[in-house]
């Protein structure tokens, strides 16, 4: 069945952006991992606030030289844009955290509940259904998921509430931006620049009371030109990691967003057994893992194959649509004239 144009550009441009935000989280996880972990950086609220500030200067400046636009700041917008402030600010606290304290392959494995988290918050806040396969897939992914942390010899308390807490903010947030990106005077780049310009603040204010950005100041490793580089690093990629979140969930659903990190997590279970040193290898952890990439890709293959039906049968519709239109046009032109 061909295709039109316009369909095949989109398809390329929805399948383009989901790629993008792989690549996206892909990266930050292993940029991240380096500066919390391998050179022990205390303070990843701080790390957070860097972010913020580098999504707030880059936007700001591309509203300046007109390459975005999107609304100015009034008393109507904080109304428009909650409760996204909240949502992005709790995932990335709780996001940093569970880096720091888990493995990559156990924090890849715990974040499959975000699939579940995010089909639930969509058929209730959206009015999103699904189908029967789709459920089942996803109960796969948390059935792998469960028998994998339930041999994590490394347990952490800590990491594992930061992760799961990771996991309903990541959800929330996918759902309330695919439903604030309609919201006249915000889009792709308001919402991205409001959400750190409202919560920078209060961010900072708290990384002052708990002691972590003192923390953060007192770090030997300010001095090490490696280190500045991959936190400079850090910071550039949380502005295009919720940037690709928030291109992606225009172009698709939150669902599939989530989807499409669930599949990148494939790439990174795996490098993560050999890269960090921090994987506690047992062979139910490893069965576990593997369901769930399995429920992951099949979960994947239909969410896709779902799409391309649904858009292969609104071109036969309008087909079929064509020649009925043009067959009642030419009956008029045919009907004779009937005098009054």
């Amino acid at each position: 069945m061909s295709r039109t144009p316009a369909s095949r550009q989109d398809q390329i441009v929805k399948l383009l952006s989901a790629a993008f935000y792989a690549l996206s989280s892909f990266l930050i996880i292993v940029v991240n991992k380096t500066v919390l972990t391998n050179y022990r950086f205390p303070s990843f609220m701080f790390l957070a606030v860097g972010q913020m500030a580098f999504t707030i200067i880059i936007l700001y400046l591309a509203k300046v030289c007109k390459a975005v636009s999107f609304q100015d700041f009034d008393k109507s917008l904080p109304r428009k844009i909650f409760p996204l402030p909240l949502l992005y600010v709790g995932n990335h606290v709780t996001g940093l955290g569970s880096t720091k304290k888990l493995s990559l392959p156990m924090f890849t494995v715990l974040r499959k509940f975000t699939i579940l988290l995010t089909m639930i918050m969509e058929s209730k806040i959206l009015r999103t259904t699904f189908s029967p396969q789709l459920v089942c897939s996803v109960l796969a992914i948390v059935f792998g998921a469960l028998i994998a942390a339930s041999s994590d010899l490394a347990f952490d308390a800590e990491g594992y509430t930061f992760v799961l807490l990771n996991d309903v903010f990541t959800a929330a947030n996918g759902v309330y931006t695919k439903k604030k990106l309609g919201v006249e005077g915000l889009g792709k780049y308001g919402i991205l620049f409001y959400n750190a310009f409202i919560i920078i603040i209060p961010t900072a204010l708290a990384s002052a009371y708990t002691g972590d950005l003192e923390k953060a100041i007192a770090f030997k490793g300010w001095l090490s030109l490696s280190f500045i580089l991959y936190f400079l690093l850090s910071c550039a990629m949380g502005f295009v990691l919720m940037y690709s979140i928030v291109l992606c969930s225009y172009y698709n659903s939150a669902l599939t967003t989530t989807v499409i990190g669930a599949v990148k997590n494939v790439a990174v279970a795996y490098i993560g057994m050999f890269f960090g040193g921090d994987y506690v290898f047992s062979w139910a952890n490893f069965v576990g893992l593997n369901i769930c990439i399995t429920g992951g890709l099949v979960y994947s293959y239909l969410t896709f194959q779902s799409s391309s039906s649904a858009q292969t049968t609104n071109q036969e519709e309008d087909k079929l649509r064509v020649p009925v239109v043009e067959e009642l046009q030419d009956r008029a032109e045919k009907r004779p004239l009937t005098a009054v």
